[in-house]
């Protein structure tokens, strides 16, 4: 069966977070330039779930199980701190993350992933980390300096929803669009 596409499960920010955030980015990009390449606004979100290529019957019944989820109810979450994987020292990525509803992702991302393995769809065993990539570094760098002068971002959003999204590749960033929404209580 043809596939739907590259498919992702994540939280979509909301205008006014995704506006502060970048206002916060830029504040901190002021006196240093971030390094490696840059994560256009316009595709921020967070990530709960990579499912790649996805046949569209497997993803008509995730679609069917998420929306009979018991997702939880919207909460609120703020982005705080930046961090990098795999460490400062030699980063290749950097990122925001979570210092307030991230016990409430983890039961997101939790309340998602038995909707996908249920749906036959395979996950990779990488653990779910509340975060928000900002830029992809090639070569790693050293972004210890850039990490320690850096405010912490305190952005606030409600959470409302997740969103499955198609990812489309090549000729420039990507592309990410927005296939079905599937609301908490």
């Amino acid at each position: 069966m043809e596939p739907v596409g590259r498919i992702f499960l994540a939280v979509d920010l909301t205008s006014e977070a995704r506006q502060a955030l970048s206002g916060r980015v830029m504040e901190m990009a002021r006196h240093r330039e971030l390094p490696g390449r840059s994560t256009p606004p316009r595709n921020w979100h967070m990530t709960l779930w990579f499912l790649g290529d996805v046949a569209r019957d497997r993803f008509e019944m995730m679609c069917h199980y998420l929306s009979e989820a018991p997702l939880g109810d919207a909460f609120r979450c703020r982005f705080g701190e930046w961090g990098s994987f795999p460490r400062p020292r030699r980063a290749s990525v950097l990122w925001v993350g979570v210092s307030r509803g991230s016990s409430s992702l983890f039961s997101l991302a939790a309340a998602t992933k038995e909707a996908v393995t249920g749906a036959g769809i395979p996950l990779s065993e990488r653990p779910f980390s509340p975060h928000l990539t900002l830029s992809r570094i090639r070569p790693p760098q050293d972004v210890r300096a850039l990490l320690d002068s850096a405010p912490s971002a305190e952005v606030e959003m409600t959470v409302r929803e997740v969103t499955a999204f198609r990812s489309h590749m090549g000729g420039g960033p990507p592309r990410y669009e927005a296939l079905e929404r599937f609301p908490l209580s």
